[in-house]
């Protein structure tokens, strides 16, 4: 409970501290693993500011994400990676609020090769996200599927996933 009641703090510090710097958008997250060990996540996202295949259905956009990710697991399980990833957007159209999807392909680095009983072969991993939510009055709720593997580039290569809620808010 103690790393809850931490995580929630860190998120408060860094949503004041960021809105000051008008540097990005913040993403604070929560889920589980699919071991279900707890995940942690803060991410700040820069929007691409442009805009393709325009209709009155929607628009594909896009954001540079970049992210820490705490894994809570038993004391030899727990982990830490950071992550960077373009992510593509279509967001439908709407007046106040606007559904949209995700996916996008990314790198990330973990501490650790071991993460529960997974063994990740090396701590450069790809993480491969899909996602929906929606965004309104500059915030925006999701759902988040990620993946990370390193593509067989290296043994054993057990690979992992992370299902979580976000919450991101616009500065």
């Amino acid at each position: 409970m103690k790393k809850l009641y931490a995580f929630a703090a860190a998120t408060a510090l860094s949503f004041g501290a960021l809105g000051a710097a008008q540097a990005a958008d913040v993403t604070a997250a929560i889920g589980q693993s699919g071991d279900s060990t707890m995940v942690y996540r803060l991410g700040a996202q820069w929007d691409w500011n442009h805009s393709w295949l325009e209709s009155s259905y929607g628009r594909l956009t896009g954001y540079w994400d970049l992210g820490y990710t705490y894994w809570d697991g038993d004391d030899t399980a727990s982990n830490h990676s950071l992550s960077f990833a373009p992510v593509f957007v279509y967001e439908f159209a709407g007046q106040n609020v606007r559904p949209y999807i995700e996916a996008g392909i990314g790198v990330a680095a973990f501490s650790s090769t071991e993460l529960e009983s997974n063994e990740l072969g090396s701590s450069f991993q790809f993480e491969d996200r899909i996602g929906v939510g929606l965004r309104f009055a500059g915030q925006e709720i999701g759902l988040r599927a990620i993946h990370y593997s390193n593509a067989g580039l290296k043994k054993p290569n057990d690979g992992a996933e992370a299902y979580t809620v976000h919450y991101r808010m616009s500065f």
